[in-house]
Order: structure tokens, then sequence, then C-alpha cells
């Protein structure tokens, strides 16, 4: 039986969730963009729950940050294996 998950962009969410927020009816968003009632109204949920976030400065600067902290460990331990690389055929 294939999948039948529907993956839908998050340009597209946001629209439909734009649309429901402005008092459209999840059901006749849904219809207009064919995707369920019900995807929408999680969606909506989401973004209801998430919304603070999505304007915080911090939280995204905390990722930003971790992100580079990362990035950062990874080039150390690639550098270390590139010196041990090099003294190893010398």
């Amino acid at each position: 039986m294939p999948n039948t998950n529907k993956r839908y962009s998050p340009k597209l969410k946001f629209q439909a969730v734009v649309e429901v927020l402005s008092g459209r009816d999840a059901a006749e968003t849904g219809r207009a963009y064919g995707i369920h009632p019900t995807s929408i109204s999680y969606w909506k949920r989401t973004f209801m729950s998430k919304g603070p976030e999505i304007f915080s400065r911090e939280s995204t600067v905390n990722q930003y940050e971790q992100k580079l902290a990362e990035m950062e460990r990874l080039l150390g331990k690639k550098e270390v294996e590139i010196a041990f690389l090099k003294n190893f055929l010398h």
C-alpha cells in the first residue's frame, strides 16, 4: 500500500493558517487548497502555541549559537585528523 501522507510547504501551511485566522472557515480553506480541514486546524494550533517563539530573537540567536558551536567543534576535529594524517604520511 503506498504512503498517502502528503507533504506541504511551510509557505502553503502559513497561507492556509492566515486565511483561517482572518475569519475564513477551515473546511472552506481546505477545499480551496486541497487540504483536509483537520490538518489546517492542527497547523493553526501549532502556530498559536509557538507564535511568540517566531518573534523571539533569543531563541533564534541561541539556535544559531548552538549550530556555530557544533560547526566549530567539527572543524577542530577535522583539523586534528588532517594533522594526524599529514604526520602519518611524512
